[in-house]
């Protein structure tokens, strides 16, 4: 008889990887997944974490009797799907996703992100988004509004539907064996949500420290004449 996990909530108890896994099965995990990878409403909903303790419940028997392979090959689908759906959205509603309003579900600011994300990244994102919660959300709606080669876009989401969805469930499989990681499971998830935050405190560390050191009247010219040109850009369409 496979033993109980016992997790921490990191959030509303019906957020709770456990919870969700052990009401909705695997079918709620490649729901999640779907909506998560590119639909708008879907940046608040777990995901590394969803991931891992999916792999965990497999390798216990525990709400999850499929074979680990079948459990991989159908979350990777569902993230690669929800990728393709966020680009054609993308595609589909353009520049005007810049001009929506703010609402309780949509914040103008994880656009942004999303899309200083690509800038920096370039195709790169598509893979480097899928470890970044809320960015990998919006990264392939971005991507669609910047009309990024379809070809090019579908290689990266391939690679990394694979790399984050196969990765981080086979991870929890095989450390969910382990003793150690079993008794302090939460104290894991806790470990994987921090660690998928990184490239994001990153990042507010080093605008703090660029602050601090001031910039030029140069290099406030260039920023202000940037913002300008967005502005103006996504205003014509």
């Amino acid at each position: 008889m496979s033993t109980p996990t016992t997790t921490l909530a990191l959030g509303p108890d019906w957020l709770d990887p456990e919870v969700l896994i052990s009401t909705f099965g695997l079918l709620g995990i490649l729901v999640i997944v779907f909506a998560e990878s590119g639909l708008l409403i879907g940046f608040f909903l777990p995901g590394d974490s969803l991931l891992f303790t999916a792999g965990l419940l497999t390798a216990d028997g525990q709400y999850i009797t499929y074979p680990l392979w079948l459990v991989c090959l159908l979350i990777t689908i569902a993230a690669i799907a929800g990728d393709q759906v966020g680009y054609a959205f993308g595609r589909k509603v353009g520049p005007a996703l810049f001009r929506r309003p703010n609402s309780r579900l949509f914040k103008q600011e994880n656009v942004l992100k999303a899309h200083d994300f690509f800038e920096k990244y370039g195709a790169r994102s598509i893979v480097l988004a899928r470890f970044v919660p809320i960015v990998r959300t919006f990264t392939p709606i971005v991507a669609g509004v910047s009309r990024m080669n379809y070809r090019t876009f579908v290689i990266y989401n391939v690679i990394g539907g694979v790399l984050w969805g196969t990765g981080v469930t086979v991870l929890g499989y095989f450390l969910g064996q382990i003793p150690f990681v079993k008794a302090n499971i939460e104290f894991i998830l806790i470990a994987i949500v921090g660690i998928s935050v990184i490239p994001i405190a990153v990042e507010l560390l080093r605008a703090w420290m660029a602050a601090r050191r001031g910039t030029t009247p140069q290099e406030r010219a260039a920023a202000e004449e940037a913002i300008r040109e967005t502005r103006e850009h996504y205003g014509k369409h």
